[in-house]
């Protein structure tokens, strides 16, 4: 069972990168697969920090604010990348990255791109 208080977090993280994973695909099967070089970094990056903030938050580690506020920077550099692009699966991507990036700052209570100023071991 996941750990409720980051639910909801988890989920999104875990959309993302199965959405992430889809774009990737699906950028290798375009055309022009070089211009869609970076898209493909990003969404292989932005896949395998969500998988890692997830499972840091099922496990209620001590490092999930760290890693949700990373992952929500990696989330917005793919969502920028992503949002350059007119296909379907870019677009997708794009929705499901910043839909991460606002779970993973308000599970942390992060505004604005930084974390505010939270004791040790709350969470």
């Amino acid at each position: 069972m996941q750990n409720q208080q980051y639910e909801s977090c988890i989920e999104a993280c875990n959309d993302c990168a199965d959405a992430c994973d889809t774009c990737a695909s699906a950028c290798l099967k375009e055309d022009d697969v070089k211009m869609m070089a970076r898209c493909i970094a990003h969404d292989i990056d932005c896949a395998q920090l969500c998988r890692l903030a997830a499972a840091v938050m099922a496990r209620a580690g001590e490092a999930a604010t760290s890693i949700c506020q990373a992952c929500a920077d990696v989330c917005d550099m793919c969502a920028d990348e992503c949002g350059k692009h007119d296909a379907q699966h870019c677009k997708d991507c794009a929705a499901a990255c910043r839909r991460c990036a606002a779970e993973c700052r308000n599970m942390g209570g992060m505004r604005g791109g930084r974390a505010t100023d939270m004791g040790a071991g709350t969470h």
